[in-house]
């Protein structure tokens, strides 16, 4: 009981010690830095959006349609960032719209990254019929078009956020499946798996237990960089009509929405398109970083790195 209530007592102060390790390396990687802020700020924005935008974003005003931003001519400071086509406060619907992309995103991220983590995990360790049916299965979606299939399968079953977050799903397993599959395939015979199959050990604690801790670093980078990809994939079906639909907001049907208007409101697609292309740059930038700090060789090699450029000032 003592031990226990000693290891129960020192997990917080190592994980402490986890998150100094951690915040100190972040302080060296200014990309890295910039893109956990603007990952943050995403977060922020998403979580708080009720408080932080201004207006209803489906509040309309046709009095106030296509009004400037604020620092143009006839802009309004009631709009900080203009108006829409429909009196709609461009500002507060970029708030909302950052709940969508974050909802989208980690919704498939945690429903493609566990399946084809789990199918990964299958196909590496048993091998054999099992390696071959889920890796051929893996072929034959990968040779569909994703885009394609996504916008027949939302044109059939009909566009709302819950079937965007499904048909993504099932068009973005197959990357975590095969990268488990070659991770577990170079980890299958390592010392540390054949003891373990050797002290009896069950197929699935060995794989969930002594196998799958492992590769929490190269999946946690990919689940971030296709969080990005997911970002993206969204804004394309909704500036298409199959994604989130009216009255709620996104920012590819701000963009659909601002196109007829792009000569004269360039704000309507300007501020959506630079919202996506921040948000992903954000995401790509932690995604490297993460990599790095990650993984104990390329922490070495940052760290050799440092001290070379400390030396070469100081000299």
């Amino acid at each position: 009981m003592s031990a226990t209530a000693e290891t129960l007592r020192g997990r917080p102060h190592e994980l402490f010690a986890s998150l100094r390790g951690w915040g100190r390396e972040i302080r060296h990687d200014k990309a890295g830095l910039i893109g956990l802020t603007l990952v943050l700020l995403l977060v922020v924005l998403a979580v708080f959006a009720p408080l932080l935008a201004p207006h209803d974003p489906a509040a309309q005003n046709l009095r106030a349609r296509l009004l400037p931003p604020v620092w143009l001519d006839k802009g309004s400071w009631t709009y900080l960032l203009g108006t829409d086509h429909l009196g709609r406060d461009v500002l507060s619907r970029l708030v909302y719209g950052s709940q969508v992309s974050l909802a989208v995103g980690a919704g498939v991220v945690l429903l493609a990254g566990s399946f084809g983590t789990v199918m990964g995990l299958l196909a590496g360790y048993y091998g054999g019929r099992t390696d071959g049916f889920i890796m051929r299965w893996v072929d034959t979606q990968v040779a569909f078009p994703g885009l394609l299939l996504a916008l027949i399968i939302l044109a059939v079953v009909g566009p709302s956020m819950t079937s965007l977050i499904v048909v993504l799903s099932i068009n973005g397993w197959m990357v975590y499946a095969r990268m488990v599959r070659g991770s577990v395939l170079s980890v299958r015979q390592l010392p540390y798996v054949e003891a373990a199959e050797m002290v009896g050990c069950r197929p699935r604690r060995v794989i969930f237990r002594h196998i799958l801790p492992n590769l929490v670093s190269p999946l946690l980078t990919l689940a971030i960089l296709e969080f990005a990809r997911i970002v993206l994939a969204e804004a394309a079906l909704s500036f298409l009509g199959l994604g989130v639909q009216p009255p709620a907001t996104s920012w590819g049907l701000d963009v659909a929405n601002g196109k007829e208007y792009m000569f004269r409101a360039w704000w309507l697609v300007t501020f959506p398109g630079a919202a996506i292309a921040i948000t992903v740059l954000g995401i790509n930038l932690l995604a490297s970083w993460i990599r790095i700090a990650a993984d104990p060789q390329e922490r070495e090699k940052s760290f050799a790195r440092r001290v070379l450029r400390r030396r070469g000032r100081a000299a």
